[in-house]
């Protein structure tokens, strides 16, 4: 799937994300829910802010990998975190853990502090949107 992306001049140019991504006609809609940084067991792999938010990312995209698509079907992300600090201050070790998982696929994003996620060891949760390609069913 090929998306449209959409940066209004008014909203000036992003970095890191786009403002809207349009979807092919035809696309199916796959809604990936919360993902942790968890193993297959549900254990949070590591209390490291960067990691966590690593594998919390690739978790998201081996729903999508499952489904038929690639990190690239990706329309949305939402990045909830616990520490909005831990965040801002590891933007630089968060870097290679982003292009690990998506690559230089910049999609909408939005990124949200929580006072606290389901299972008290995480800090960072991040749910997608992505559009696969029409089944040939």
């Amino acid at each position: 799937m090929t998306w449209e992306i959409i940066n209004p001049e008014a909203l000036g140019a992003p970095r890191g994300w786009n403002n809207g991504m349009l979807a092919p006609a035809g696309g199916r809609v796959l809604f990936v829910a919360g993902q942790v940084a968890s193993d297959a067991t549900g254990r949070i792999v590591t209390d490291d802010f960067a990691e966590q938010f690593g594998v919390a990312l690739a978790n998201c995209v081996t729903v999508v990998r499952a489904a038929g698509g690639s990190a690239a079907d990706i329309g949305r992300l939402t990045i909830y975190v616990t520490d909005m600090e831990a965040y801002r201050n590891g933007l630089k070790d968060l870097g290679p853990h982003y292009r690990d998982a998506m690559g230089r696929h910049y999609p909408a994003m939005a990124l949200v502090e929580v006072a606290g996620l389901v299972d008290p060891a995480a800090r960072v949760e991040i749910e997608a949107t992505a559009v696969l390609a029409p089944s040939d069913d």
